[in-house]
């Protein structure tokens, strides 16, 4: 659901980077008091464990298209929103300027859409509310699996009212949000699936990460080795290897469009901020769509794009590469978050 910058307008998108810049200001102040030596690496860990994990884009059935995980409601269940929401942009951000995984114009407006409604609508709402104050094996399987659907329905919404609002391309609201719901309504079964698997391993190896998180405290001097190792583990395992098997069906947003419009990408503008925002991207993205440049800056080959499983050493150099930025960036944000609480 990572939005390219064809579908917004310059308007609408400076309004959604000001709109996620005040919720990233209001994150880091609130986060201070929830932050300390544990949580922080923990911070950079889960960063990087999601940004392997959008790596691998999963078929559903009978559709021709796919999807992947957007990651924020682990992160919210996990560490507490605020301070997901940091670790989410961190994510998005590493993958927009040196990945080309969604435009520079559109970063506000993927961030958003990615980050505020699972970790302050989905998680506070849903998730908290059907969980309890005593969580069941069961409880956190049907909180995750209802926040993740609704989750992620709002965000494909909100990518339709932006589209729309924005003016630039030919999609119909109407027609648009018919394609958009229901895709992204398997779409979301499996993320809250797959949150429930990640959120399961944590409370039965440590409970307090959870207890912590929901009531935005430190985790003190809490021992969480063996969930950083393992975390870690399976994101060096996923990015570097498993990213080999991502489905190379369109993703929701692509299927979408092209059900409505013939095409799953639009063309920029060729003057103006599009082009100038699309020039930095060039110079910034060293493995755009998560693969090497060829001579001529175009990503991959034609076999390695029809290939399945596409074993590729760009495809997994990415997942290493965008693994470590994205720990070494969500951490430094918690560091500094941490240090002003301090001073």
């Amino acid at each position: 659901m990572h939005m390219a910058d064809a579908l917004i307008s310059p308007a609408t998108g400076g309004l959604m980077w000001a709109a996620t810049a005040g919720l990233i200001t209001y994150c880091s102040t609130k986060a201070k008091n929830d932050l300390d030596d544990t949580k922080v690496p923990l911070m950079g860990v889960l960063g990087a464990f999601i940004f392997a994990a959008q790596m691998i884009n999963f078929t559903i059935p009978a559709t021709g298209s796919s999807g992947h995980l957007g990651g924020g409601l682990i992160l919210a269940i996990l560490l507490g929103p605020s301070a997901a929401f940091l670790t989410m942009a961190s994510v998005l951000t590493i993958q927009a300027f040196f990945f080309a995984d969604g435009g520079l114009l559109a970063l506000g407006c993927n961030i958003f859409n990615l980050g505020f409604f699972p970790c302050f609508i989905a998680y506070p709402l849903i998730y908290k509310k059907i969980v309890g104050m005593r969580p069941t094996k069961g409880r956190i399987l049907t909180a995750s699996l209802i926040a993740g659907v609704v989750g992620l329905q709002l965000g494909a919404f909100s990518v339709v009212l932006e589209t729309v609002f924005s003016s630039i391309s030919e999609l119909p609201f109407n027609t648009f949000i018919l394609m958009m719901l229901p895709i992204h309504l398997g779409i979301g079964i499996v993320e809250g699936l797959a949150t429930a698997a990640v959120v399961l391993f944590v409370f039965k190896a440590r409970p307090e990460i959870l207890n912590a998180a929901s009531q935005s405290r430190p985790l003190g001097n809490l021992s969480i080795n063996h969930v950083l190792a393992s975390l870690l583990g399976v994101a060096i395992i996923t990015g570097g290897a498993l990213s080999w098997f991502a489905s190379a069906h369109p993703d929701g947003l692509e299927w979408s469009m092209a059900k409505v419009s013939g095409t799953e990408e639009l063309e920029n503008p060729e003057h103006g901020i599009h082009a100038s925002l699309s020039g930095i991207q060039e110079h910034t993205a060293f493995l755009p769509d998560y693969a090497f440049k060829t001579a001529h800056g175009e990503e991959g080959d034609m076999e390695s794009e029809t290939a399945w499983p596409a074993v590729d050493a760009g495809t997994s150099l990415s997942g290493l590469v965008g693994g470590t930025l994205t720990l070494f960036i969500a951490a430094l944000i918690g560091f500094s978050v941490k240090r002003r609480k301090n001073a």
